[in-house]
């Protein structure tokens, strides 16, 4: 069932969400950037193409709060810092970032599950929104993602003056119950399938034309050595600086430390992104597993494109957002670590 209303009763739609639940959507910033904010009052919903950090935040945040002591003598008392989290809403979400949400929830959701994680995911209704004009740094088709059918718990299309809406889960059924539709406007009928379907042949139609649309990563999953042994590592990482901007903004990422600060008084224990494209990340007394960046770099894509598929019946730890692309200082990423093994094989 697609409901449709006017474009110009949006912000109607969106200001009524945030009397009933927390609600989070993509905001325009300075510097032609959005970013995910909690609703304010007159916040419009940015059409960007992403965000400047991804979605990821919100289950995954780059500083999570874990545990808290407070020690008096030889007393130690072990304070749980975490709060039930209430239910939220997270509006504006790009099929790419819908995809992230499986790759994460494959590792902290597996056993044994991160409670931290898995809390504010649970409390999360999540409203996709339907790309209607892919750019050529994006290539989620690459991995079997429809930018124009997104996932979620509901997803919506803005097509001409009109918006589209679809409930796809029963969190996103219940989410819709909550709307009233008949305040908006909105109508529903067989001529909103025909209208969202045109729409889709048209976002597809955009893509085909776009230079990443015959890019596909190789299925390496039997080939891991031979991979990993490769001549190609060397000269694909000549130019990486091991700055981590491509970790930092990539939505898949799940590397993290663990760190405590302390007053001495309380100690509080914390984690916080991490980055595998550091000489310091993994360290132990003995030293670093990896000491050349050549070695750093071939573990971050060796993980996207090989390790990950293995693990995980053929699914990339990408989605293919184009994120690393635009942030890279010197245009070094994953699209080219993919073309070099394509060609090599």
């Amino acid at each position: 069932m697609i409901e449709k209303f006017a474009l110009d009763k949006l912000p109607v739609l969106i200001s009524s969400i945030a009397k009933n639940e927390k609600l989070y959507l993509p905001v325009d910033k300075k510097d032609d950037i959005s970013v995910y904010k909690e609703y304010e009052e007159g916040d419009a919903l940015s059409t960007k193409l992403n965000t400047l950090r991804s979605a990821k935040d919100f289950f995954f945040p780059q500083v999570q709060p874990l545990v808290k002591f407070r020690t008096e003598g030889q007393k130690i008392e072990v304070i749980d810092e975490r709060e039930e989290p209430a239910d939220y809403v997270i509006f504006g979400v790009r099929a790419c970032d819908v995809r992230s949400f499986d790759v994460l929830d494959n590792v902290f959701l597996a056993d044994p599950v991160d409670t931290y994680y898995k809390a504010k995911r649970e409390h999360a209704t999540v409203v996709s929104f339907a790309c209607s004009a892919p750019g050529e740094t994006c290539f989620c088709h690459s991995f079997g993602i429809d930018a124009a059918a997104p996932a979620g718990d509901a997803r919506f299309w803005i097509i001409g003056d009109e918006v589209y809406f679809e409930a796809l889960t029963e969190k996103g059924k219940k989410f819709a119950e909550s709307i009233d539709f008949k305040s908006l406007g909105a109508s529903e009928d067989a001529s909103n399938e025909e209208a969202v379907k045109k729409e889709q042949d048209r976002v597809h139609g955009i893509q085909a034309k776009l230079p990443l649309y015959n890019l596909k990563p190789v299925d390496n999953r039997d080939k891991e050595l031979e991979v990993f042994n490769s001549e190609l590592w060397k000269q694909l990482s000549d130019k990486c600086l091991g700055c981590g901007s491509c970790t930092f903004v990539c939505p898949t990422c799940q590397c993290f430390d663990i760190e405590e600060f302390s007053d001495g008084k309380e100690y509080r224990r914390f984690r916080c992104w991490d980055s595998c494209m550091y000489k310091d990340f993994t360290q132990m007394a003995a030293g670093t597993p990896r000491k050349t960046q050549m070695e750093r770099f071939r573990q971050r894509f060796m993980h996207k494109l090989v390790y990950y598929p293995i693990q995980h019946d053929g699914m990339y730890s990408c989605v293919g957002c184009g994120r690393c692309l635009r942030r890279c200082p010197v245009n070094m990423n994953i699209v080219k670590v993919m073309k070099a093994f394509e060609e090599e094989a």
